[in-house]
């Protein structure tokens, strides 16, 4: 049971970080189309932040892995992966967007 937690708590990590770095990272592009840069890139590292906690979430379960201990794939865990992929993807493409606004104030 202790390790059915453990890895509910890794999962949830997932889940957690990963939506706070979406999150932090739409609201990185609704400070830059304000003119609000040093918000924008404050929110942007909230979200790095929170994917990095992911992370080390993730890594936790790969490691326990690659060291012989079988992680059960669930759909929670499928759901977590995810939540993990999509803030990563937003993060990126946020990035870029306040970028843009930046370019454009400068123009």
């Amino acid at each position: 049971m202790l390790e059915e937690d453990e890895n509910l708590q890794a999962i949830m990590g997932l889940i957690v970080n990963g939506g706070n770095a979406k999150s932090s990272s739409m609201e990185a592009i609704q400070a830059a189309k304000k003119g609000d840069f040093d918000e924008a890139d404050a929110k942007l590292k909230e979200a790095d932040a929170a994917l990095g906690e992911a992370h080390n979430s993730q890594t936790g379960m790969l490691t326990k892995e690659a060291s012989g201990d079988h992680v059960k794939v669930t759909l929670l865990m499928v759901h977590g992966q995810d939540h993990l992929m999509n803030a990563i993807t937003f993060r990126d493409l946020a990035g870029e967007v306040v970028d843009v606004y930046k370019k454009l104030a400068n123009a």
